[in-house]
């Protein structure tokens, strides 16, 4: 049975660089090859230009150099970690969402070379996470968060019909670090269930707590029996989702949520959960996709 790779964009930014230490140590945890991508439309438009000498264009040299200082990077930081390199001609997005149809995960830095410093993220990174069918992780985040010293893991709970990947997604990743797994489910009391006899006033709450709580042990039912050695802390939380998820992720190594994939649908698909926590989270998010 052939190992799906672990696949991260490099194109010589911070980001990205941050983003290949990170999927160092997570092919690592699982035993992946890891590939290194760079795409670059240069590459496609030099190759349909007939060569006028036998050298080398510049910008092929500083291509070849950037990704092969990253894959000496990758071998500095785990030399048992198996890294190869692919140079391809094409849009980073394109690329990326390509390799993704053969790989256990896509993962992108926050923000590219040349993008606004001053970007929550980057165009690659949401487009990337918006629109793939695997798994993507964008590295984003403080010290504390990218270097996995919380010892937690932070799965947003969706509904039972579309969560199911992003459960297993988490408890895999729990058990590979053997960490906590906090699995959150937020929800809201509207005004308008307000009970009018003050003795009911927390009746309308109690029950959707009781709901949240409910849902919860729907969905991780299956996972727990698959991997109980993974230790789980169900939470329910009242609030908006985005708001709830993203306050907590200053105390996690990764958020993981689910997300819809359609059929035919080529535009960006991303919830508002997903894409407040690509902005705003304080660790790495991943957003596991399901199609419907």
């Amino acid at each position: 049975m052939t190992t799906l790779p672990l696949v991260v964009g490099v194109d010589g930014s911070d980001a990205s660089l941050t983003a290949v230490d990170w999927a160092v140590d997570e092919a690592a945890r699982h035993g992946l090859p890891l590939v290194l991508l760079h795409a670059s439309r240069w590459e496609r438009y030099e190759r349909a230009v007939p060569s006028v000498g036998l050298s080398r264009s510049s910008e092929r040299v500083l291509v070849e150099n950037l990704v092969a200082a990253a894959a000496e990077r990758a071998g500095r930081r785990d030399p048992e970690v198996k890294v190869t390199t692919e140079i391809v001609p094409d849009d980073a997005v394109d690329a990326l969402l390509r390799a993704g149809d053969e790989a256990f995960a896509l993962v992108t830095g926050s923000r590219g070379h040349g993008e606004l410093k001053g970007l929550l993220l980057g165009s690659v990174g949401l487009a990337v996470a918006a629109r793939a069918h695997c798994p993507v992780i964008v590295v984003r985040g403080d010290k504390a968060g990218l270097a996995g010293s919380h010892e937690r893991i932070l799965l947003g709970a969706g509904e039972p019909d579309t969560g199911a990947e992003a459960v297993r997604f988490a408890f895999r990743e729990a058990e590979a670090r053997r960490c906590t797994l906090d699995v959150v489910r937020a929800w809201r009391c509207p005004a308008h269930e307000s009970a009018d006899d003050p003795a009911l006033a927390n009746e309308p709450v109690r029950r959707h707590e009781e709901q949240a709580s409910a849902l919860l042990d729907t969905l991780l039912s299956d996972a727990v029996a698959d991997r109980p050695t993974v230790r789980v802390r169900r939470v329910t939380a009242e609030g908006p989702a985005h708001s709830v998820l993203v306050r907590r992720s200053a105390a996690t190594d990764l958020v993981v949520v689910g997300a819809r994939r359609r059929h035919g649908h080529l535009g960006l698909q991303l919830g508002r959960v997903s894409h407040t926590l690509l902005h705003h989270a304080d660790c790495p998010v991943a957003v596991v996709p399901r199609t419907v």
